[in-house]
């Protein structure tokens, strides 16, 4: 294969091995840009070009996502390019808009697969997200927020899958970071993202950048060489939790990226070589970081910058990106990764505006279905630093539930398993909540309830929650 070292991500299912796709006769490479860095009309024509090769990706049911690893990250590069998925459609067909059938996939029992993992979930977030699908409200039955909240590790508090498998954790920070409510709000609460950025800087390598296994707590591994794909990632899940771009770690991130510039082509020295696939994920780390990749650090000696490599890897007017410089033809995922880089993005963004008539924004599912089964994203932070975090599955006998049903349901049905141990009062349709896994209100110090980010507000039994919520109690004033 091309690029067999790569499909180091795929056994994480992040994203997949930059296998070569062929484009049909594809014209000669693009011309070095004429200017020191690539221009914005460059930038356009690229854009412009890049997203008619991913629409030619489609497949004729209108699917870019299937059975294993397939293209659905060409969602996030489409969203950062500005081209909405409902506006993708094969043959002009609208009934199968890529929007639609993703999120048809997304919504069947059988998807991701029998033996899923968190980053199959994580994906999905991402990808949805950036397709207009609210990920937490992909059908009555599929919240994929709750999904990812379902692999918290109680004895690791911040990492999600097995910590192993650093990978896992990174891709839980940027969906449940990036994939923000429709309004733009950040679903899930600060205290859950600080403890993914607490587990991100521990895996922080001597180097200053980050590799996909466990680094924390092993000398070993945090003196051994870093990656640059997982750097670019990493920063990413740093900034879109908040952490600012002065921070001390994204500046040694930055310097390490510096570290690996090639003078004359702008492209980073990956750990299996020069390659699109891996300054794409690099750039994508600068942009969430509002960190500009054709400027200051990374501007080379040779006037050369990291968008210069990446359009230089462009063919057009087909307007594939190859995976390696001698390549001759585009790949897929290559040209996923460029795009998304070249436009701006991070891992994901928000859905543009679609210019199909009449096509909404956002799709999501409006309500529970009763006798449904389904789950909810719930958090709970007692004040004192202790924080649980799980799915709760339960089945809805209306159209909504209240905040005391999906508690009672907690006690005894959320993975990971004590979540909630105690509620005060245990029933009842109506009452203020008193206590929770054994913690009593006290003073003004008292259990309250956000739902979605919103303002706090005092915790009641029959506070109304509706399908796909994101819920989050904390203890204090």
């Amino acid at each position: 294969m091309s690029r067999p070292r790569t499909s180091r991500r795929a056994r994480f299912a992040v994203t997949v091995p930059a296998a070569l796709a062929t484009f049909g006769a594809v014209a000669a490479l693009t011309a070095p840009p004429a200017s020191a860095t690539s221009t914005p009309a460059q930038i356009a024509t690229s854009k412009t070009n890049g997203v008619s090769y991913l629409k030619s990706l489609q497949a004729a049911d209108g699917s870019y996502a299937g059975s294993g690893l397939s293209n659905e990250w060409a969602f996030s590069a489409f969203a950062a390019a500005g081209t909405a998925a409902v506006d993708v459609t094969p043959g002009g067909d609208a009934t199968k808009n890529a929007r639609k059938v993703y999120r048809d996939l997304l919504a069947t029992s059988g998807w991701p697969s029998a033996t899923p993992v968190v980053t199959d979930y994580e994906r999905g977030t991402l990808n949805a997200y950036a397709a207009g699908i609210d990920p937490a409200r992909i059908s009555a039955s599929r919240n994929l927020i709750a999904d990812i909240y379902g692999y918290w590790q109680t004895a690791e508090a911040g990492y999600f899958g097995p910590s192993a498998n650093y990978n896992g954790t990174v891709f839980a920070g940027l969906s449940l970071a990036g994939a923000r409510t429709q309004s733009g709000a950040q679903r899930v609460p600060q205290a859950l993202l600080d403890r993914i950025v607490t587990r991100v800087r521990a895996n922080q390598h001597n180097d200053g950048g980050w590799n996909y296994s466990k680094a924390e707590g092993n000398p070993a591994q945090l003196g051994a060489a870093s990656d640059i794909d997982m750097t670019g990632a990493s920063m990413a899940a740093l900034c879109s939790a908040g952490v600012p771009a002065t921070d001390p770690d994204i500046v040694q991130a930055k310097a390490f990226l510096k570290s690996k510039l090639v003078s004359t082509s702008g492209a980073f020295n990956a750990m299996y070589g020069v390659n699109t696939n891996s300054n794409g994920w690099a750039v994508s780390g600068l942009n969430a970081c509002g960190i500009n990749p054709q400027t200051g650090d990374f501007l080379t000696p040779a006037g050369r910058t990291p968008i210069d490599f990446l359009i230089a890897q462009q063919f057009n007017p087909g307007g594939g990106f190859k995976y390696q410089p001698a390549n001759t033809t585009p790949s897929a995922y290559a040209s996923i990764d460029a795009l998304r880089a070249v436009a701006g993005g991070g891992f994901t963004a928000a859905p543009p505006v679609p210019v199909t008539a009449g096509a909404p924004q956002w799709v999501a599912q409006s309500a529970f279905t009763p006798g449904t089964a389904t789950e909810l994203a719930l958090s709970v932070d007692d004040g004192a630093g202790g924080l649980s975090v799980c799915s709760v599955a339960f089945t809805p006998t209306g159209t909504t539930t209240t905040l005391g049903e999906v508690l009672t349901a907690a006690t005894g049905a959320a993975t990971p398993a004590g979540c909630v141990t105690s509620v005060t009062p245990a029933s009842g349709a109506t009452g203020t909540i008193t206590a929770v896994n054994g913690k009593a209100n006290s003073g003004t110090s008292t259990w309250k309830v956000s739902v979605d980010g919103s303002a706090p507000a005092a915790a009641t039994r029959d506070r109304v929650v509706q399908v796909g919520d994101t819920i989050a109690l904390r203890w204090g004033v």
